[in-house]
């Protein structure tokens, strides 16, 4: 039709590659997440909040890679949208909301490790059952009310009616950001929540820190025997602090392009090529593909469960009760 969007023509090479990278990704964020959530799930000395949290940012990334990523391969590929207006909003609205509650579960996340590190005597007291779940409810339904609203309304795109961005052809799907809202979402779904993370893990290591240098000068003479647990204690809570924060570094190395092109674009007059855009896109969407690779890597608990899932000791009638503590 002439009013169609240019499909953009590829060579073969490059055009098998990209299938092979994206389709790569999407297979290892599906897979790798769901071998999560059914660890999560099904070992029971695995259901601690920290964990269930972990369960909750797991189903996120895992929806995503179902949902989101296979639609964005074709949109990526062939700069051309095959699934009309309609799904072209709903294709958005779940791609920010599940981006964002990533990030959100990751905050929350890092709160539970200060308490965990921070205040270990309140610990149980503060982080209940209860407020974990309450953690969850917030990680999922404020970044959906703000999702489906923004994008429904079009407020992203006032005063933008004058720029050739919004003269859309037939077959096109992309979600732009006036300076304003460019801004507000970049703030809201990833440099406040991320600044905030930053400065929670940079002072649960130097708490955690000076708990070990303390324990150190204490004399072997003196409760060798409990100052040894304190210490072994202090010392697996700074490990997984380490490797939670890891998770939080591999985020913001992931999406801090992405947030900062969203800002930058408006200013630009959205002169940026699709090529960029999508790059972008995709290193955020590899984050994904990466939490459930660092968990296998750094997590005893979760290597030895992903172990028995994969060799199919998951299905014998005791599995549940299986030793899988480091």
């Amino acid at each position: 039709m002439n009013l169609s969007c240019p499909r953009t023509v590829r060579p073969l090479l490059t055009v098998l590659s990209m299938y092979t990278v994206i389709y790569g990704a999407i297979i290892l964020t599906i897979v790798g997440n769901l071998l999560v959530i059914i660890s999560v799930s099904h070992f029971r000395q695995l259901h601690t909040p920290t964990n269930f949290l972990i369960l909750s940012l797991a189903t996120a990334d895992f929806l995503l890679g179902l949902t989101v990523m296979p639609y964005s391969m074709m949109r990526s590929i062939t700069a051309c949208w095959y699934f009309g207006d309609l799904f072209c909003k709903l294709h958005s609205c779940i791609d920010m909301t599940l981006c964002t509650s990533s990030i959100f579960h990751l905050f929350f996340i890092s709160v539970d490790r200060y308490y965990a590190i921070c205040q270990p005597l309140h610990y149980n007291r503060k982080i209940t059952i209860h407020v974990i779940q309450i953690y969850i409810l917030v990680s999922w339904s404020v970044p959906c009310l703000y999702s489906f609203s923004l994008v429904f309304s079009n407020l992203n795109m006032e005063g933008l009616e004058e720029m050739d961005i919004l003269d859309h052809c037939i077959g096109s799907c992309s979600l732009v950001f006036n300076k304003i809202w460019g801004i507000v979402s970049s703030l809201f779904s990833f440099f406040i929540p991320g600044t905030f993370m930053i400065g929670i893990y940079i002072h649960i290591f130097s708490v955690a820190n000076k708990q070990v240098r303390f324990i150190n000068s204490i004399p072997n003479s003196i409760s060798q025997k409990n100052s040894s647990k304190k210490k072994m204690f202090v010392n697996a809570e700074k490990k997984a602090a380490r490797t939670l924060s890891l998770v939080m570094g591999v985020f913001i190395l992931c999406w801090l392009p992405f947030f900062t092109l969203i800002i930058a674009e408006p200013y630009l007059n959205f002169l940026l090529s699709d090529d960029v855009y999508n790059t972008v896109l995709w290193l955020g969407y590899f984050n994904s593909a990466c939490n459930p690779v660092i968990y296998g890597l750094f997590y005893p608990w979760f290597k030895k469960s992903f172990h028995l899932i994969l060799t199919g000791k998951i299905f014998q009638s005791d599995s549940a009760s299986f030793n899988i503590s480091a």
